[in-house]
């Protein structure tokens, strides 16, 4: 016997441990190298790890729910007798060889466990809540992978089945059935994401300081500057409609290039403020697993339309659980808005390692006393920020925040600051 012990790899920036979620292989499966042998949280995504040796498997360390650490070990192969497979991969009309893998994959269609099963932990989700036996569904993924649309197509067939003993599906995650006053107490179980997030949140608030400003911002003429846009879009064979995002996120770059400690990373292990030469600018967005945070890299790249197209992107993929790891490092300043339901305002907190972030809240016609004292209804809302009093100065705060706020009122002045 030949025995290779399979640590968890690097998986990513600042990442020194995941959750385990779901364990794609179990003692005795026969595993391809580069297959997927297991998938694990961080507090950035959810990351299937691929093993670099085929072999059997012999012991998994860890269940799910458990801390895996990088660099730890993962999964014990015995790797004598592993039969390499010469194939060929066609890239770009070039042609070389696969790599090597034993010839029996796992079957994973034909397990009987929706644990067992290959799937995303989205696909799990979905299965979850609609009462699902994932072992009923026949996957079109790699190595039988269940994938999101094959769950909705076996929906959509009429072919449900109810999971395990025909018990109505859970609830969402995190989520909670009201009770009367005679009922016993719920214990729900904080894991996954939301665990990651609980650390994520103590972490910030208990490290840096932080601080609220909250100005009131007319935005008026932007209301009708997007009403324009999208009327002129709408024209277009293929349609875009552009959100007031990407206009913030214009104006935010016009105010880092003034205050350039704002775009910054703090960095305590050596105490220093890394100012960020990229304009990485995250995008909030609320999912079924909890807050996620895609960020749009090189901001000051795009077109207002090609943001508008990536926060898109970003913002579906995020729900479907697609992000890629690169899509959720590296972010250098945070916008977090819950659109009409935003509220009055907030005091949001910061993304760590990140030294200042912004609330968008809700926008209410208003009337409101102009310079000549005339009465007239406009468009307002209030936006907060909050930064790190650490580097990060009450003035400075504050004129960073009038700044963007000139970009909101004149967006004209956006047009000028085009490169």
């Amino acid at each position: 016997m030949a025995l290779f012990e399979f640590k968890l790899p690097d998986l990513g920036e600042g990442v020194l441990e995941g959750e385990i979620v779901a364990w794609l292989v179990k003692p005795g499966d026969l595993v391809k190298e580069d297959q997927n042998v297991v998938e694990v949280m961080t507090d950035k995504a959810t990351i299937s790890v691929p093993t670099p040796k085929g072999g059997k498997v012999l012991k998994t360390h860890g269940n799910v729910g458990d801390v895996a650490k990088v660099h730890h070990p993962l999964v014990d192969f015995d790797v004598e007798g592993a039969v390499p497979v010469q194939a060929t991969v066609h890239t770009g009309g070039s042609s070389q060889p696969a790599p090597k893998a034993v010839a029996a994959p796992v079957a994973a269609a034909a397990v009987d466990s929706n644990e067992k099963v290959l799937a995303t932990p989205v696909t799990r989700r979905m299965a979850r809540e609609h009462g699902l036996d994932l072992a009923q569904i026949s996957g079109s993924g790699p190595q039988g992978r269940v994938l999101k649309t094959d769950v909705e197509a076996f929906i959509s067939s009429g072919a449900t089945k109810p999971a395990g003993n025909g018990a109505s599906a859970p609830t969402r995650n995190f989520s909670f059935q009201a009770l009367n006053s005679s009922a016993v107490d719920q214990r729900i179980p904080i894991r996954g994401l939301r665990k990651k997030i609980a650390e994520k949140m103590v972490k910030s608030k208990f490290t840096a300081p932080h601080y609220a400003f909250v100005e009131e911002v007319d935005m008026t003429e932007l209301v009708n500057v997007r009403a324009r846009l999208n009327a002129q879009l709408a024209k277009d064979k293929d349609p875009v409609k552009v959100s007031f995002l990407p206009f913030f996120v214009k104006a935010l770059i016009n105010a880092f290039r003034k205050y350039p400690s704002v775009n910054s990373n703090m960095d305590e292990a050596n105490q220093e403020l890394i100012v960020r030469g990229e304009y990485n600018v995250g995008i909030a967005a609320m999912t079924e697993q909890g807050l996620t945070v895609p960020v749009v890299r090189n901001a000051d790249r795009f077109t207002i339309k090609s943001l508008a197209n990536e926060i898109t992107r970003l913002g579906n993929a995020a729900r479907d659980g697609k992000l890629k790891m690169e899509e959720l490092t590296g972010g250098t300043f945070t916008i977090t808005s819950l659109g009409q339901t935003g509220g009055l305002f907030a005091t949001p907190i910061i993304n760590h390692p990140e030294v200042g972030i912004m609330g968008v809240h809700r926008m209410r016609k208003r009337p409101i006393v102009m310079e000549n004292d005339s009465i007239v209804i406009r468009q307002m809302a209030l936006f907060s920020f909050c930064f790190d009093h650490r580097v990060i100065d009450g003035g400075v705060g504050a004129d960073f925040a009038y700044e963007f706020i000139k970009y909101i009122e004149k967006p004209e002045l956006l047009f000028l600051e085009l490169a």
